[in-house]
């Protein structure tokens, strides 16, 4: 008697291609990019870079924040730490992909509310 294995498609992941009527076969799509300001008190410390995070990986596209000329993974929270943002640090979000417009607007809203702290 042989075994027999089932395959559930939902664990793996695939990747859905967005139609872009000025973008060239086989070229990737630019990476959208915003500018924004650490305005909480103690900057990107590991809470914070946990809600980052959370909130980037929920989006297909891929997601950096730079500073300096240092670019990183916003889906990584190792990668996230080595930035050093304290407040008043200017970085810059890029993201590329089907929904990076509203990985940019979850990341921006993060910001803007000081991700709920003082």
């Amino acid at each position: 008697m042989g075994a027999h294995m089932l395959i559930d498609p939902r664990n793996f992941a695939y990747r859905r291609e967005s139609t872009n009527l000025n973008q060239v076969p086989g070229e990737e799509p630019p990476f959208l990019e915003q500018d924004f300001v650490v305005a909480n008190k103690l900057g990107i410390h590991a809470r914070v870079a946990a809600q980052i995070v959370k909130t980037a990986s929920r989006f297909e596209s891929e997601i950096f924040i730079s500073k300096c000329g240092m670019k990183v993974n916003a889906k990584s929270i190792l990668d996230l730490m080595t930035l050093v943002c304290p407040r008043g640090s200017q970085i810059r979000i890029s993201a590329r992909g089907a929904d990076a417009s509203n990985a940019i607007s979850a990341l921006a809203f993060l910001f803007q509310t000081k991700f709920g702290e003082p």
